[in-house]
């Protein structure tokens, strides 16, 4: 009798923890997905990577940018990347193949830049959908000293988006300062197949999240960004200037 009443309430307290365990994944999986934009715009700001208690990643990164200026940034992202040798130019070793979806000349709000690089060890081939930055904030912040591009990532050969990023370039004396922040696990179907967005539902569950995003991943994507945005800032202003010599 009493190995009995024990497994009965042994069963009740692994019921109770089950029911808790759903419950708590589901209290976190529908809060709202917006990302946090706290600091993007002002000065501060600081390099580092942050997991939520919803199991996504937050990875923000602060470049300077000497003799570079906001303008040339947006003239780099809207106008000059073209080819896969501009591309490789921007991180050679880890990037390797580009092209465009849906891109129009001088703009960059509704393409996608189809990219392979690599993030770390990884291959990682990827869908970055440009959207206007009111998404992520309430106004759209570009101006003549700032420019914001912010993007929904995504995998390449499969219709999921998997996370967000914003790059903010904002004018200093002497150069520029680039804010740049992605957030991780934050998983989307793309289009209307249903049976990814039951994947997406039960990919957004914190304790899915938690098993399926490596630390690792953020701080590769935290060296990655420092590395390629300093290369850019390292060559932008000679092909900005020969840009501009060649319309005179």
């Amino acid at each position: 009798m009493a190995s009995e009443t024990v497994m009965k309430r042994s069963g009740a307290s692994f019921i109770i923890l089950v029911a808790l365990f759903c419950g708590l994944n589901a209290a976190f999986a529908y809060l709202p997905t917006q990302a946090p934009t706290d600091g993007l715009l002002e000065g501060k700001f600081r390099t580092g990577s942050e997991r939520f208690l919803d199991g996504t990643y937050q990875v923000s990164v602060k470049t300077s940018l000497p003799g570079v200026t906001a303008d040339m940034v947006r003239f780099w992202f809207a106008a000059y990347l073209q080819t896969t040798e501009h591309y490789k130019r921007w991180y050679p070793g880890a990037h390797f193949w580009m092209d465009w979806e849906a891109k129009r000349p001088g703009r960059i709000v509704g393409a996608s830049h189809l990219v392979h690089e690599n993030i770390g060890p990884d291959l990682m081939k990827l869908r970055i959908h440009f959207v206007d930055p009111a998404r992520f904030f309430q106004t759209d912040p570009n101006n003549e000293e700032t420019f914001v591009v912010c993007a929904i990532v995504g995998e390449l050969e499969l219709p999921v988006d998997t996370g967000r990023m914003c790059h903010i370039v904002r004018n200093v004396p002497g150069g520029a300062v680039m804010h740049s922040r992605f957030w991780l696990g934050q998983v989307a179907g793309r289009g209307e197949t249903s049976g990814v967005f039951r994947l997406a539902a039960l990919a957004n569950l914190p304790a899915i999240r938690f098993m399926a995003l490596r630390r690792s991943l953020a701080t590769d994507l935290e060296e990655h960004c420092k590395t390629e945005m300093s290369i850019l800032g390292g060559f932008l202003p000679e092909i900005y200037r020969a840009d501009w010599r060649s319309t005179l």
